[in-house]
């Protein structure tokens, strides 16, 4: 008995900790609309910046606290919604979550960057030493400091939300923002309030809880994300629901920790799962969500152009990535492919996102956990085999389906929260489990901690060299880009966009959006297993900690930086997380990939096309009306590819040509274009533009070819007008 009520306090001043970060999150999501997937880097960055002004420049603690809890974190809460959230009203519910999750790649990599995890930073806890009995249970001051501080935020949240006008104000904006404007109202200044108050309560959990773990950035952002679960048992609205489910959420973990670490029995296996309880808990509050209502196509400032591509354009496409791969591996060292290879397993998994979210809107932050599984396949099935990849993309597929199942009921940030559920899940339980045999056959997931994945034979030969495999993953990805360009000009791409655009629309004409989400949701996952194997297969050996749920936002990101409905975008993703350019130049700055892609996506996030359809493309297509240029331009690659194979030029040099002419063609094309096409404003305004047909009546008027065009995708038979006087058997 005694064990159960110490237990029984050990878990209330947990859940007073997830209830401190669940009123925040709570707080702006209802008055704001913005779901803030950064509430744990806050703060854990609020945290590390009291350590520092307690430990390391030796503040005194009540100094401290003020400094950091009521200036400095309420302070970046108003400019944070001054100068990013408030920009996003109008915007879609995937531009919202892009741009909480830049904020928090952004603050995770920069406190890397200014407090280095290898560094041991020893911390005490409030009257450190000082305890007091309670019905016979020895309690730490600190304990009790963190009870009273969270019953005196409960309290003094509703006084504020009851009692003061500003409090009526914020709910009043929650329900009717342009009535409340009516009546005195300020939805600006409400909202600048409530994400400092947020914030404000995220630097709170986050100083109450460090004392107590090791302070790291990692631990300390995740572990304020599982005050996600007593958020949504809240629903997201109410604050006495959210104290509930952290009051469940503190007590179940406390007293699983207390208890199941007493076993004997199958100990090691019991343990593994106790860190996940706050996911589970929150995958299952999420499961008794109400059903989400279809809803209609919302006015939203910026609107998402996925553009039909070409066959002719795929194939010319792939076709270059294939040759410049062949020119790559020709010219550079094995040393550099060791690096090279990565390229096209990540550029995969980038893919795999395109028909989920790019098309179909479908936010899903689990792609990589897709990925590690299908690594898992192909490690155990065997490498050599190229069925192993075929194993990989039906295993992952089949898993994406069974994962969808319960989730295609949630829409927007429910279904964010459940993928990244299942994502943490996999990362801090499933891939750590030790060996363990089921029906006589042993299994060891991740064969303890370094996973071998073989690489495969193909016609009797294998592509284990690094130039074969290399040339082998750009065979690979330019297969997976001709399914999602077959995927956009089918009509399975077109329900995808349409379901994306209005849900009830879609059900309203009488096509099953449930099943065209489960198709998609496995198909999706079935490339991310693809582009997990070659990925695999490209590093030779795996640990989980190369494909957890932080490398999945960071491929997300980049994505949308690009564009999540371009095939180039997944090439550049590739790019960039697998060329180490950024890691040569600056050798001693390794979080600066991290920071720059969070900080570039909280501008770039309000862009849904993304800088390659906005920007790069228009300027390569002028390139493609240039023969002769296109003709120079190879010649000019065949020229310089010739010179480094009989080494007289080195790569540097190479690469700088290589580099330079991509840079330089595109504004000489437009340049050389325009002088010998001079067309006057008036004749090209006048010269009709070719668009898809889902665009016709959006981007350009309605015209009557465009009628006959919609007749015949629609396959509808032109029936001729009846002559006067005709009956209606047809007759005269």
């Amino acid at each position: 008995m005694r064990d159960f009520i110490n237990f029984g306090f050990s878990g209330l001043t947990t859940a007073a900790i997830y209830a401190i970060a669940a009123t925040g999150l709570v707080l702006t999501y209802t008055t704001t609309g913005v779901f803030n997937f950064a509430h744990g880097a806050m703060g854990m960055f609020a945290a590390f910046t009291y350590w520092e002004m307690r430990f390391g420049w030796h503040w005194p603690a009540p100094v401290a606290l003020v400094v950091c809890l009521l200036v400095l974190a309420p302070l970046f809460g108003a400019i944070l919604e001054l100068g990013i959230m408030r920009r996003l009203q109008g915007t879609s519910d995937v531009t919202k979550l892009v741009v909480t999750i830049s904020v928090l790649l952004g603050l995770f990599g920069l406190a890397n960057w200014v407090w280095s995890p290898s560094k041991d930073r020893p911390s005490r806890t409030f009257f450190q030493g000082r305890v007091v009995k309670i019905i016979g249970v020895r309690l730490s001051y600190h304990e009790v400091t963190v009870l009273l501080v969270a019953l005196a935020v409960a309290i003094g949240l509703r006084l504020l939300l009851y009692r003061t006008r500003i409090g009526v104000s914020m709910r009043a904006c929650v329900d009717d923002p342009s009535l409340a404007t009516l009546n005195g109202a300020r939805p600006a200044r409400i909202a600048m309030l409530s994400w400092a108050i947020g914030v404000g309560l995220a630097a709170l959990a986050g100083v109450l809880i460090a004392p107590t773990l090791q302070l790291s950035q990692l631990s300390l952002t995740l572990l304020i994300i599982d005050a996600y679960a007593a958020a949504i048992i809240g629903r997201l609205r109410s604050l006495p629901m959210t104290f509930v489910g952290a009051l469940i959420l503190g007590l179940a973990n406390d007293y699983a920790l207390g208890y199941i670490t007493r076993l004997h029995t199958a100990e090691q296996y019991f343990q593994i799962f106790i860190p996940s309880i706050p996911v589970i808990v929150l995958f299952i509050a999420l499961l008794f969500l109400p059903q989400a209502r279809l809803r209609g196509a919302r006015l939203q400032r910026t609107r998402e152009i996925a553009a039909l591509p070409t066959w002719g354009g795929s194939l010319w496409f792939c076709a270059a990535v294939i040759a410049g791969t062949v020119v790559v591996a020709t010219s550079v060292s094995n040393t550099d492919l060791v690096n090279l290879q990565r390229i096209w397993g990540l550029a995969i998994i980038g893919l795999s996102l395109i028909p989920l979210i790019g098309l179909g809107g479908q936010i899903s932050l689990c792609q990589v956990t897709f990925a590690a599984i299908g690594m898992v396949v192909v490690a155990h099935v065997g490498g050599h085999t190229p069925l192993a990849y075929l194993w990989a993309a039906l295993i992952t597929g089949a898993i994406g389906g069974l994962i969808a199942l319960p989730a295609l009921r949630l829409q927007g940030i429910y279904l964010a929260l459940s993928t990244a559920a299942f994502a943490v899940l996999m990362d801090r339980s499933f891939f750590q489990l030790p060996k363990f045999t089921i029906f006589g056959h042993r299994f060891d997931l991740f064969q303890a901690g370094s996973l071998t994945v073989n690489r495969p034979r193909l016609f009797g030969k294998g592509v284990e060299g690094f130039e074969a495999y290399f040339i082998f993953g750009a065979v690979v990805f330019c297969a997976m880009a001709l399914i999602v360009v077959g995927i956009r000009r089918s009509r399975f791409g077109q329900r995808l966009l349409a379901m994306k655009d209005s849900a009830a629309a879609v059900a309203t004409l009488g096509l099953n959006t449930t099943v065209t989400k489960l198709v998609v949701f496995s198909l999706s996952a079935a490339m991310a297993g693809v582009g997990g194997a070659v990925y695999g297969g490209a590093l030779r050996a795996v640990d989980g900690q190369i494909v957890d749920f932080f490398s999945g936002l960071v491929i997300v990101m980049l994505m949308v930086i690009a564009g999540l409905n371009s095939v180039g975008a997944a090439l550049f993703a590739g790019f960039f997380l697998g060329v180490p350019v950024i890691q040569n130049v600056f050798p001693s700055l390794h979080q600066l990939q991290t920071v720059l892609v969070g900080f570039a996506g909280i501008g770039l996030g309000q862009n849904p096309n993304g800088f390659i359809a906005q920007s790069i493309r228009p300027q390569w297509d002028v390139l493609r009306k240039e023969k002769q240029v296109i003709v120079a331009l190879l010649a000019l690659v065949a020229l310089m590819w010739g010179l480094r194979l009989g080494h007289v030029i080195d790569n540097w040099t190479f690469v700088g040509v290589i580099l330079g002419l991509a840079v330089i063609a595109p504004p000489l094309t437009t340049l050389i274009h325009s002088r010998r096409s001079p067309a006057p404003a008036a004749e090209a305004a006048a010269k009709p533009v070719a668009v898809p047909l889902e665009w016709v009546g959006i981007t350009v008027p309605y015209q009557p070819e465009d009628v006959e065009r919609m007749d015949r995708a629609l396959d509808l038979r032109l029936v001729e007008a009846l002559p006067p006087g005709a009956g209606a058997d047809g007759a005269a």
